[in-house]
């Protein structure tokens, strides 16, 4: 299973067997698999962000950890440190459960910001300092951190340098009434379905493979440029006193791909990145004080920035479905030019 599309279905029809009405998160952890990115899952308790995110890592067979963020778990907690083993008369170095493929780090903005540095330090540069000793940490390597609201108590805001080091940020909504009934039919069905397990569905080869394909996809030239328009805009937005970084370029570009990719496509539209808009940039935006007198969320000023912003314009898909084609099958250069044999 190679393909980026059935390996997203195969991991969200898995998770539906516990979970109800969480098919957008799914969505967006399977892009961040495809583009090694690291998710900040946000919502209030109860709304099974943890749940989400650990049997995701069950269903994608990648080693995995949990670490319980509180105010007194310190760095060594998470990285790890040397232990002094007095049989041996010699330190061990003890690693700590930053060393995974996937760590579910719980309620991150209870830990202390001291604590927050190490982890996403650790996310920004892949390796762990212990002692003196530098240690690379697994590959792939994704952190998926949840965190409750700033507003509530006990809770320490990341600060914006740290926010912009997740690639996007996924919001665990409140289930609609509809889910809700479902989820009342089901439990009183299956009283234990809290402790509900999924099974593994794809191994790391058919990750590789599938991040391989989601990259290859074609991306025009006017959609770059989209993007470009929709990160200036956030510059240039009254209501915002400041704007994306280039980091949010790149993080379009890398998960607009994997997102057609899923919707089985080999190349981007437009659609893809209005479609991750919010969740690439709602995070790494910092609202104006105006902005916040009038009650504006994030969420409110990116929908209006692409609102603001003009997309490529009509008949889009099929010219570049048709560029990516030729350019794949080796027919037309990617200026329309046909090719010669004799120059």
């Amino acid at each position: 299973m190679t393909d980026p599309a059935e390996l997203h279905a195969a991991i969200r029809d898995e998770m539906r067997q516990v979970l109800i009405g969480k098919d957008e998160l799914v969505k967006g952890l399977t892009i961040a698999i495809l583009t090694d990115g690291h998710i900040l899952l946000e919502g209030v308790p109860g709304v099974a962000k943890t749940t989400v995110a650990n049997l995701f890592a069950e269903a994608t067979g990648f080693d995995y950890n949990r670490i319980q963020m509180t105010p007194d778990i310190l760095p060594a907690d998470i990285t790890g440190t040397s232990i002094y083993r007095e049989q041996h008369g010699e330190f061990e170095l003890q690693r700590g459960p930053v060393f995974a493929n996937v760590v579910v780090a719980d309620e991150i903005n209870r830990a202390t910001p001291k604590t927050q540095s190490a982890l996403l330090e650790a996310m920004q540069e892949r390796t762990v300092s212990i002692e003196g000793e530098t240690l690379d940490l697994p590959d792939p390597f994704i952190v998926i951190a949840t965190q409750n609201p700033i507003e509530m108590d006990g809770t320490y805001e990341l600060p914006e340098a740290q926010r912009d080091r997740f690639q996007l940020k996924l919001t665990a909504d409140l289930p609609s009434r509809d889910e809700e009934t479902e989820l009342l039919d089901r439990f009183d069905r299956e009283p234990d379905l809290d402790a509900g397990k999924v099974s593994q569905v794809v191994d790391s080869d058919a990750v590789q493979e599938a991040r391989q394909r989601a990259a290859e996809v074609y991306i025009d030239d006017t959609v770059k440029e989209y993007v470009l328009d929709i990160v200036a805009a956030t510059r240039d937005s009254p209501a915002l006193d400041h704007g994306a970084s280039p980091r949010a370029s790149l993080a379009f570009l890398s998960t607009s791909k994997a997102r057609a990719a899923i919707e089985g496509r080999e190349y981007v539209i437009p659609e893809d990145v209005k479609a991750l808009a919010s969740a690439i940039l709602s995070h790494r935006v910092v609202l104006s004080t105006d902005a916040e007198l009038s009650n504006q969320t994030a969420g409110d000023v990116i929908e209006d920035v692409i609102e603001t912003v003009e997309p490529p314009g009509s008949g889009f898909d099929a010219e570049s479905a048709e560029a990516v084609k030729a350019v794949q099958d080796g027919g037309l250069p990617e200026d329309g030019s046909e090719s010669t044999d004799d120059e």
